[in-house]
């Protein structure tokens, strides 16, 4: 006999019950909007807080009572000792990295981390070798075409490389027979091996610490897929998504070729966790108050003189994995509006509109041309995005120092003017603003 009242009644379910709802927190430029405050701001409300694609190339700063801590791996949300973080089936994971970055974090004050940590056994492992082969790929291209994607060399290509071509190996394949795990590790380490004659890897070696390894995560490795099934349709939960990397580094949408590997728009939450779109209420996009973008590629706002090196000194604008200098220039709403057909959001943060406070003048990127037509879509090709020529608009700047603001009515009126524009041209409210690194610089709106 059946518990459930209603299972031999016929009753009808209602439609709309579909559980807890999930929140999702996206970057909507070239990554580096500060995506990681605001996902720190949300964490404190949350229950459970997960990331669902990327791996250790993704790297969020978050500012926590004047200590500063980097993760790459790590949802951000782990600093809530209140909350379970989540790696999902869509994050590619590098085991030694990953237990770096929690014992480099915990020397700052992150303790038991690895209680809260939950990680999804589809995960597809990161592999030492994979690491090699991105930069042996990178010399590669460099010579063979004359540039490089500007990879974080962290093996994220490769690993999604062996998952598209069913040669990678999972966590639950790690925890599973090792003696089976080990065989085919060694094939997949020797298909690269006659790729890359100069590729050493010490097989055995590395074997014994994947060994060590497979014993320190044991204890948090669960179904992923039943994990989110019972936080959505458990008890009432406030459920967090921390996207890695940004729209335009999608795999599919973002410009390629010198993309990330792996889709950083709102599809990729449903693939990376296992969850239905029906789960997911706010999609949140953040932005930053111009345009920053690390590595090479198109990028029509970039300003090569003195604004440009403004915004990358008052910004610090160096990337938190790589430590390379990024390309800045204005905010392009172009890039915004593509975003936003994606990823639906429903609402933006804007961020770091503190750097801004010293020019007399801020330009809008409002519409591309090419060959003297406006075009109302963003190009897939790259030497065609190289061509747009960017119409701009010209906003008065505000000249004073917005970083104690901590209201609407505290900003100015030349400040609250930029961002209604960025709003209304867009089409999309903004949520928040941010002025500043810490937790109370982020001003609430509605």
């Amino acid at each position: 006999m059946s518990s459930n009242k209603n299972s031999n009644t016929g009753l009808k379910r209602s439609r709309n019950d579909t559980g807890n709802k999930v929140s999702v927190v996206l970057g909507a430029q070239w990554g580096d909007e500060g995506k990681g405050k605001v996902v720190d701001l949300l964490a404190t409300e949350s229950d459970i807080i997960c990331r669902c694609q990327g791996g250790n190339n993704a790297g969020h700063t978050v500012v926590v009572d004047g200590t500063e801590y980097d993760f790459h791996l790590l949802p951000s949300g782990i600093i809530n000792t209140k909350a379970t973080s989540l790696i999902g089936n869509g994050v590619v994971i590098h085991l030694p990295g990953l237990f770096e970055e929690g014992d480099k974090n915990e020397k700052k004050g992150l303790t038991n981390w690895q209680k809260r940590l939950v990680i999804s056994d589809r995960a597809h492992i990161v592999f030492d070798f994979h690491q090699e082969v991105d930069g042996l790929q990178e010399i590669q291209r460099q010579a063979q075409e004359g540039k490089n994607i500007g990879t974080t060399k962290k093996g994220i290509g490769p690993t999604y490389a062996s998952k598209a071509s069913r040669t990678g190996l999972r966590i639950c394949d790690l925890l599973a027979d090792f003696k089976d795990f080990s065989a085919r590790f060694k094939i997949l380490a020797q298909q690269y091996q006659s790729m890359f004659p100069t590729l050493e890897i010490d097989i055995e070696g590395q074997l014994k610490k994947l060994r060590e390894y497979a014993e320190r995560i044991r204890p948090m490795v669960r179904d992923g897929v039943y994990f989110m099934y019972e936080a959505i349709h458990g008890p009432p939960k406030t459920i967090l998504v921390e996207g890695a990397n940004a729209a335009l580094l999608d795999i599919d949408f973002g410009t390629y070729p010198f993309v990330t590997s792996s889709n950083c728009t709102v599809g990729g939450v449903c693939t990376g966790l296992g969850i239905p779109p029906l789960s997911i209420s706010d999609v949140y996009g953040v932005v930053k108050a111009y345009t920053t973008r690390v590595g090479i590629g198109a990028f029509p706002t970039e300003q090569l003189n003195e604004v440009g090196e403004l915004l990358q000194t008052r910004g610090h604008e160096v990337g938190v994995t790589t430590g390379r200098k990024r390309r800045c220039g204005w905010l392009d709403l172009v890039i915004l509006r593509y975003a936003n057909m994606i990823n639906g959001f429903t609402a933006f943060a804007l961020t770091k509109l503190d750097i801004l406070d010293v020019l007399d003048e801020i330009k809008v990127g409002m519409a591309y041309k090419l060959n003297g037509k406006t075009i109302p879509y963003f190009p897939a090709n790259m030497d065609v995005l190289q061509k747009v020529e960017v119409e701009y608009e010209k906003l008065p700047g505000w000249r004073s120092d917005t970083s104690g603001c901590r209201k609407w009515d505290d900003l100015p009126p030349k400040a609250q003017n930029y961002i209604r524009f960025v709003e209304n041209q867009v089409g999309v409210p903004i949520k928040w603003v941010g002025v500043g690194k810490s937790r109370e610089s982020m001003i609430q709106m509605f």
